[in-house]
Formats: C-alpha cells, sequence, structure tokens
C-alpha cells in the first residue's frame, strides 16, 4: 500500500505538466490500443522483450536487424520528430547485439548501433538523444567499408547516459555511474562517479554510502506502482468530459 503523501507529490508532479484533458475511461481505452499495439507490431521485431512495459509512442520505433532483447518493465518513450532507433548490424563476420536489461528507461531520440555486443545492466536510463554504438561504422582510411571496427560496449546497473552523450566502442561504465549531458566517453569508467566534456573525464565522485532512489527499487513493488498511476489518473482526471477533450483538440491553445 503506498502512503497519501505519495500519492499527493505524483499528483503535484503531474499537475506541472502539460494537462491532460481526457476522462479517466477514455485514457483507459487509449492504454489498451496502446498495449495491444505494441505486443502485436512492437514486441514481434526483439528476440526477447520483457513483460509490463510502459511504452508511450509505440508507432515511433526504428528497429533494425536481429538479436535484440530488453527486459521486463521498460519504460520507452518516442515521438514523430524524435524516434527510438535500435539497430544491429549482420553480416559476413559481424553479429549486432543488443541486450537491454530490467527497469529501463528510453527517451525520445534515443539511438543504439551494434555490430559486436552491446550489454545494458538493470535500471539504466538513456536522456534524449543520447547514442551508444560498439562501431566506427567506416575506417579512418577505407571510408566505403562498413562497419570499421568494433569492441563491445557494457553499461553497468544503474547507469544513467545524460541528453546527446556519446558512448563508443570497447567502453565499461560501472555501476551507478552517470554520464553528463553532451560528453563523449572513448574510454572504461569506474563505479560511482559523474563523467563529462570532449573526451570524458571524471568531474565528480559520488558517495556510495548515500543510498538513492533507482529504478530497480522503484520496481520493486511493480503492481502497487501501477495501482498508484491508477489512483493518480482517477483523481486528476475525474472533472474532465469529453466535451472539453474534443474542444481542446479542435481549438488548441497554449494552455492545452
Amino acid at each position: 500500500m503506498f502512503h497519501r503523501r505519495r500519492v499527493s507529490y505524483h499528483v503535484r508532479w503531474r499537475q506541472d505538466i502539460r494537462k491532460d484533458h481526457r476522462p479517466y475511461w477514455l485514457k483507459k481505452l487509449f492504454a489498451r490500443y496502446n498495449d495491444f499495439y505494441v505486443d502485436k507490431f512492437l514486441a514481434p521485431q526483439f528476440e526477447y522483450f520483457g513483460k509490463g512495459h510502459n511504452i508511450m509512442g509505440a508507432k515511433y520505433f526504428d528497429i533494425y536487424g536481429r538479436n535484440i532483447s530488453i527486459g521486463d518493465y521498460p519504460t520507452m518513450v518516442a515521438s514523430p520528430d524524435n524516434y527510438i532507433h535500435l539497430t544491429t548490424w549482420s553480416l559476413e563476420d559481424h553479429e549486432g547485439e543488443i541486450s537491454i536489461g530490467k527497469y529501463c528507461l528510453l527517451t525520445p531520440g534515443v539511438r543504439i548501433a551494434s555490430a559486436s555486443k552491446i550489454t545494458i545492466g538493470d535500471g539504466c536510463m538513456f536522456a534524449n538523444s543520447a547514442y551508444v554504438s560498439d562501431a566506427d561504422w567506416h575506417g579512418i582510411y577505407d571510408r566505403a567499408i562498413p562497419v570499421g571496427k568494433t569492441a563491445p560496449i557494457i553499461l553497468e546497473e544503474n547507469v544513467w547516459i545524460g541528453d546527446r552523450a556519446v558512448v563508443g566502442k570497447g567502453v565499461t561504465i560501472g555501476k551507478n555511474s552517470i554520464v553528463a549531458a553532451g560528453a563523449v566517453v572513448v574510454k572504461d569508467v569506474p563505479e560511482n562517479v559523474v563523467v563529462g566534456g570532449n573526451p570524458a573525464r571524471i568531474i565528480k565522485e559520488l558517495d556510495p554510502s548515500i543510498e538513492g532512489t533507482t529504478r530497480i527499487k522503484l520496481f520493486e513493488d511493480p503492481d502497487g506502482l501501477k495501482d498508484l498511476y491508477d489512483q493518480i489518473d482517477q483523481y486528476t482526471l475525474k472533472n474532465n468530459k469529453i466535451k472539453n477533450y474534443l474542444r481542446s483538440k479542435i481549438f488548441r491553445t497554449k494552455k492545452h
């Protein structure tokens, strides 16, 4: 059972973002259609697609190649102008693989491309337009020959990749570490640090004794979390009417 105070916090957070004019029943109907679309069209493109998914913008994914899997309770958000791209290259002596763990978050514009192997641990988060690639894709001199040099990438659990950050081939990023926005990572990153810059270097050390909230902890009780968000929807949408929703779609304003 989630505490009322926690519900209150999430309600205030939801009210700070763009208002949802849909009645509760209509939002649930949309959610059912979205789940149908994910199960019918998106999930079959993966070798394994975990349970308990929360997918927004399911039509705006570009999944290319085989050997792509994602664990349970993923959250992925894509948009018409910012697709999520997951790509593997399987040709001649190259066999790309992308393995994404449980509880991970992918946001609009994220690109992950493999001609070798990319392993992403549980609870990792990718901010807008983050890019992870285990290949150069072309040689420095042999620029017309595809793939170039490759080397596997490992992101250990609870890694956070910031906006437009780049993670290059052969890199291992240690548990709990953060890659700052715009950073370019070309060598290994230890656990519990923040790296930034081009090339990325350590700019801050994190205190491992401080127990923060991670996506792994957030999903310790997935059913309870689902019920919490359903309670929030019922509370925030309870006064919404279908006519107001239609009006907001037809007569769009900044408030809408």
